[in-house]
Order: structure tokens, then C-alpha cells, then sequence
């Protein structure tokens, strides 16, 4: 059984899909643990990774190394390299979609519930 833990999510995002569907932006994986990409990004290994970025426009979470690269790599670099941020911003966004694997699917199989007290239920139904 996994421990269980909350993490805040806007509650505009889309309710989190079936583990293998289509992301739909839900942002459960990356509030909930940093991939090895955001690892690198966030400078932690547990927790909400530093990367992700809320779209209020699309109501969607997104990966900040896609999206928002420069500001990302600029906070995630040394003060002395922080020049290269703009720089290395279009090779981050490239590689991202790769190493995130954008379009692969939900590899999330957290469980996902509604605040204490409440009816609703975070999760799609299957």
C-alpha cells in the first residue's frame, strides 16, 4: 500500500485519466514527484517539481522545460552559468518532449481523491 499524501491542484485542472490514456494535463504526476528530467530541474527528488507550470488559458498543467525553458533553465543553473539559459532554451525544448515522453500516455497510477469532506473524486473514470 502506498502512503498516502496531498498535493495541490487548481481546480480548474481535468480530473487525472486512467493510467496508459491520453495526458490530459491533469499535472497529478509531476505535483506529486519530479521525473528524472525535473530531478535535474527542480534540484529535488521528492515533492512538486519546480518545472511545472499552470496554463490558466488551456487549464492544463504543462512541463515548464517545454513551455517556459529559459525561465526554467534559468533558475535551475548556478548564478555563474545562468547566461547560458537563453542559449540552451530551444535544445531543452527539443529534447524535452523526448525525455518527458510527451504523448505517450498517463504513467501516473496514483490513486487521486477529493479533499477531505467533499463528494468529488479526482480521477476519470476508466
Amino acid at each position: 500500500m502506498k502512503p498516502s499524501f496531498v498535493i495541490h491542484i487548481q481546480p480548474q485542472a481535468a480530473p487525472k485519466p486512467a493510467s496508459g490514456a491520453p495526458c490530459n494535463g491533469c499535472g497529478v504526476c509531476c505535483l506529486s514527484e519530479p521525473c528524472p528530467l525535473g530531478m535535474l530541474l527542480s534540484h529535488r527528488r521528492t515533492g512538486a517539481c519546480a518545472a511545472v507550470r499552470w496554463d490558466a488559458v488551456a487549464n492544463q498543467y504543462r512541463c515548464g522545460a517545454m513551455v517556459d525553458a529559459t525561465t526554467v533553465l534559468h533558475q535551475a543553473l548556478p548564478p555563474g552559468l545562468r547566461w547560458l539559459a537563453s542559449a540552451t532554451a530551444p535544445l531543452l525544448r527539443r529534447l524535452a518532449r523526448r525525455w518527458i515522453a510527451a504523448g505517450q500516455g498517463c504513467d501516473s497510477d496514483l490513486a487521486v481523491q477529493g479533499p477531505a469532506g467533499s463528494q468529488s473524486d479526482r480521477q476519470s473514470p476508466s
